[in-house]
């Protein structure tokens, strides 16, 4: 399996709901490091799993509509405990609707699944992965 891996970040509020989160139950700021990965078993006729500058030009949008908001405030996460979890699905998602809607180009139809990790930390991080 050939993996291709674009990196951005991504800044947001929010505030988490439950005991289990302690003081981030208040409204607090968060920065992630935010790694893409997409994976295929095979390179495409060009030698590539997908087209890099495609890949870090979707997670730019798809992110650009997440950072420096509130998530709180954000209707399509009303009543989410956006995790850090939850949020490695959330960009997951969207970039898989680019993926089946073309941003991507022709070649990533192919790919076999993505995976989203979100790094809170250089010792805590939390991904997703989904296939295609």
């Amino acid at each position: 399996m050939f993996t291709v891996t674009v990196r951005d970040h991504l800044m947001v509020a929010h505030s988490l709901r439950g005991e289990a989160f302690g003081p981030a139950q208040r409204l607090h700021g968060a920065t992630y490091v935010v790694d893409a990965s997409f994976r295929r078993p095979s390179l495409d006729p060009d030698g590539v799993v997908v087209d890099i500058a495609r890949a870090t030009e979707q997670l730019r949008a798809v992110i650009g509509r997440l950072t420096y908001r509130n998530l709180d405030d954000e209707p399509d996460l009303a009543g989410v405990n956006t995790t850090t979890e939850v949020l490695a699905r959330v960009v997951a998602d969207a970039l898989v609707a680019r993926i089946r809607a073309g941003e991507l180009g022709a070649g990533a139809r192919e790919l076999a699944g993505i995976a989203v990790t979100l790094r809170e930390s250089h010792v805590a991080w939390a991904s997703y992965e989904r296939d295609l």
